[in-house]
């Protein structure tokens, strides 16, 4: 038995010393150019030992020993963030088709179908999500699993339930008849019709491991039976909400279209405003007062033009959504010109997963500078997300989340699309150039 207890202990700590030399190797990454979250900077060098970047710049020394990657006429940037996705949602073009797979599906089946979106997501580009809505638990699973390399996936914060009221867009019984889920949507379902109850989900979430804590303070554009713009939250339950998650120090989203409800999260301290197709004047004044964020986006609309033109949707959900394409230029335009931040995210889910970096050329369609977009989906969204310290720009000591594209994106921002090149924490995922 000692024998046997001996051999066991030899193989863990061989196991484990191969481990740690594993994650110690060093990686020197070489470009024609580099983006580091803030500006762009020629030519480009990333030094990377285990998981952490150890010199950036061209002055920078090569270790010994160091397996070099010359990536060539290309350029380095931070991996990106998405701060608007549902990872556990899958796309389909027919609206009522994807609401019987919802229905149909068990939650295993719904957690493994998802793995995929998780590496198309990873392969784009985006080494870090803020997925703002889920069921069942399986982002919390996804989250932990990619963050234990068990799947390949995007670093993951997760909103667990979002929050909003009765009837509203986010009820998950909203549109169904009564009675057929058995239960009343309560708290624990993210449903409240009071502030005390705002505080008791906020709670709930987190208990279950929320990151974030997402809010309805509008309609929605795919729910049934709400208008898009109607404000869904009264202004103490909004107070009630942020404050908890603030106190209990988690950022918070509001999913908004309508002015007066935007308006709402805002005053109550809401950290950024998600959609905002019929936002006015007013709202993107106080968000720029007060430092709110913007995600516009664009992709949702851009995959439901797509599905329009597939006659995809149910004449109530057909009306909002052209009228919230009809509407989201002239507001986002108006929010680049008064100075509003604008982060980079997508909804991806409403369009097929995989295709996140398309964000960009919608930005840059509406005005934005192509290096204010890059920075949108790098330095400014890990602003957003609080992670600043670890992710977002190229500095030394930070998580090595690095990708490569080629050519120059400031001249071309399309070439955001053409992402060969995936770094994860150390760990490479995708290095086109190899295969050839």
């Amino acid at each position: 038995m000692q024998r046997i207890l001996g051999v066991l202990m030899t193989a863990t700590f061989i196991a484990l010393s191969t481990s740690t030399i594993a994650q110690q190797k060093t990686i020197v990454l070489r470009a024609a150019r580099l983006f580091d979250g803030r500006e762009m900077r020629t030519p480009g060098l990333v030094v990377v030992s285990g998981s952490r970047i150890t010199a950036v710049g061209s002055s920078a020394a090569i270790p010994a020993g160091a397996q070099i990657i010359d990536l060539g006429d290309a350029t380095i940037s931070p991996g990106f963030i998405d701060a608007h996705t549902h990872l556990s949602g899958m796309y389909n073009a027919d609206y009522r088709r994807g609401l019987l797979d919802s229905l149909q599906q068990g939650i295993p089946e719904q957690t493994l179908l998802a793995t995929d979106n998780l590496k198309k997501t990873l392969m784009a580009g985006i080494t870090t999500v803020r997925d703002v809505g889920s069921s069942d638990q399986i982002d919390v699973g996804l989250r932990n699993a990619a963050a234990a390399g068990i799947i390949p996936g995007p670093r993951m914060l997760v909103a667990v339930k979002a929050i909003g009221s009765t009837g509203g867009h986010c009820d998950d019984q909203n549109g169904f008849r009564p009675g057929l889920f058995g239960h009343e949507s309560t708290p624990e379902q993210g449903v409240i019709n009071t502030p005390d109850e705002g505080r008791r989900a906020v709670r709930l979430n987190i208990k279950y491991g929320a990151d974030v804590i997402k809010i309805c303070a509008t309609g929605g554009v795919l729910s049934m039976t709400d208008e898009v713009d109607i404000p869904q939250l009264t202004q103490e339950e909004m107070n009630a909400i942020v404050d908890e998650a603030h106190t209990l120090r988690k950022k918070t989203a509001a999913h908004a279209h309508g002015a007066e409800g935007a308006k709402r999260a805002i005053r109550a301290g809401i950290d950024s405003i998600e959609h905002g197709a019929f936002l006015d004047d007013e709202a993107l004044d106080l968000m720029k007062a007060r430092g709110t964020y913007y995600i516009p986006t664009l992709m949702a609309l851009e995959g439901g033009k797509e599905i329009l033109a597939k006659g995809g949707y149910p004449p109530p959900v057909a009306q909002k959504m052209t009228a919230a394409i009809e509407s989201i230029g002239q507001v986002v335009r108006k929010a680049i010109a008064k100075g509003v931040t604008i982060g980079m995210g997508t909804d991806a889910a409403v369009y097929p997963h995989g295709r996140n970096t398309e964000e960009f050329h919608l930005m840059t369609g509406l005005g934005m500078a192509p290096l204010q977009a890059l920075r949108a989906a790098t330095s400014v969204d890990a602003d957003l997300l609080g992670v600043q310290n670890r992710i977002g720009t190229l500095d030394v000591g930070k998580i090595a989340d690095v990708i490569a594209m080629p050519g120059d994106p400031i001249q071309n921002i399309r070439q955001t699309e053409k992402v060969f090149f995936v770094m994860k924490e150390g760990v490479i995922y995708r290095h086109d150039l190899e295969r050839k």
